[in-house]
């Protein structure tokens, strides 16, 4: 059975920061590329960030970049999203995912490719 639990949502004024976690169950986290993805309300899911099984690359949609950073920490079974400088859009609800193929070669940008999801967790920036 696999888990994903994220953690680490909350409201935060604008120019804040937050760190997501998402906590993976068992056998199921070393060899798998691990993403996040956010929903906004009345928008698509949308990719946020990726990081390889290794840890060795990542990958970023081009409005987070150099304000959000995806981590992992095999030994904790956890992947980690730091998020900086927010801004009201970045509003939404945050996934992470696995994704479906154990040592993978590139990571991906569609949810499509994941096969297991947490259940969210809502992060909201005020203005």
């Amino acid at each position: 059975q696999v888990q994903l639990v994220e953690s680490g949502g909350g409201l935060v004024q604008a120019g804040g920061s937050l760190r997501l976690s998402c906590a993976a169950s068992g056998r199921t986290f070393g060899p798998y590329h691990m993403g996040w993805f956010r929903q906004a309300p009345g928008k698509e899911r949308e990719f946020v960030a990726a990081i390889t099984w290794s840890g060795s690359s990542t990958d970023y949609r081009d409005s987070v970049k150099g304000r959000f950073t995806i981590s992992r920490d095999s030994a904790k079974n956890t992947v980690y999203l730091q998020m900086n400088i927010l801004k009201p859009e970045d509003t939404a609800v945050y996934y992470c995912a696995r994704h479906r193929s154990p040592f993978g070669t590139s990571l991906s940008v569609v949810a499509e490719a994941y096969d297991y999801w947490g259940q969210g967790t809502q992060v909201t920036v005020s203005s």
